[in-house]
């Protein structure tokens, strides 16, 4: 994942320096016939942050992280991404534009190895064309070689040595959700989109994954956005936090600031609005 190295793929080169903003969200509104998920939604994240998402469950968290990947269109509202709007784009764009993530529920292919669902997150990285592909010969060959480099990195970042050949589906639930997110770090997003990373884990596998989520931002620079309902790890991890609740936005900014808001401790100990 050394994104010097001209094998294993590079960085876009955004011209945007860390701190400065990476993803715009403006005024995002998402409805599914009558109902409202997002109403009027604004915030921003900077480059090398880690930006938290939080709220009650039902609060619109995960249909804003699929806006941003393009899976939902809003009607209103825009999404600038490394200084490109845009309204609606198709998850397949938004991967290739540097926009990876993981889901709520784990999205692996369960009858494959960890190596090859870690794999299927190079398929945007590789030219040549599928007859190449499919012969595994020449060209084809060389790059599936080098593509597998990266790979072979990130499960050793990743400490799944262990389970490089194993069919994902026997492995345990929090080891699951580490090759999923092997998957999309294998992508070398600019941006990796989180939702929910330690659900379902215990203690101990939860700082595992803190663990790399603070190396993955930190050596390499990713910035992340992420949906987390554990408190305690969203304290420990995010650079920034915005809270939602019933689709609309009720507080932003320092995890302690937004931890001490009324309106946040109103929504989590569900006082009647």
């Amino acid at each position: 994942m050394n994104a010097h190295d001209p094998h294993l793929g590079t960085k876009f080169d955004d011209g945007i320096a860390p701190g400065e903003t990476l993803l715009n969200v403006d005024n995002i509104s998402l409805s599914f016939g009558g109902v409202k998920a997002i109403t009027d939604i604004s915030f921003d994240v900077l480059k090398g942050e880690i930006r938290a998402i939080i709220g009650p469950n039902g609060a619109g968290k995960t249909s804003m992280l699929n806006v941003i990947n393009g899976f939902y269109h809003p009607q209103e509202g825009t999404i600038t991404f490394r200084g490109e709007q845009r309204r609606k784009m198709k998850p397949y764009q938004a991967a290739t534009s540097g926009i990876s993530r993981t889901f709520q529920n784990v999205a692996l292919f369960a009858g494959m190895s960890t190596l090859d669902n870690i794999m299927a997150g190079r398929t945007l990285k590789m030219n040549k064309n599928f007859f190449w592909q499919m012969w595994r010969h020449g060209p084809a060959l060389k790059e599936e070689i080098e593509h597998r480099k990266v790979v072979e990195e990130v499960i050793e970042f990743l400490e799944i040595e262990h389970i490089r050949k194993e069919p994902v589906g026997t492995l345990p639930y929090g080891l699951q959700k580490r090759v999923e997110l092997g998957r999309a770090l294998a992508a070398e997003p600019d941006l990796l989109l989180l939702d929910e990373p330690m659900a379902g884990m215990n203690l101990e596998e939860k700082e595992d994954m803190s663990r790399f989520i603070i190396e993955v931002n930190q050596q390499y620079g990713t910035t992340i956005a992420l949906i987390e309902h554990d408190m305690g790890v969203v304290m420990d991890l995010a650079d920034r936090v915005i809270v939602l609740d019933y689709g609309k936005k009720i507080g932003d900014g320092l995890p302690e600031d937004v931890q001490a808001n009324q309106d946040v401790i109103d929504a989590y100990l569900g006082v009647s609005h």
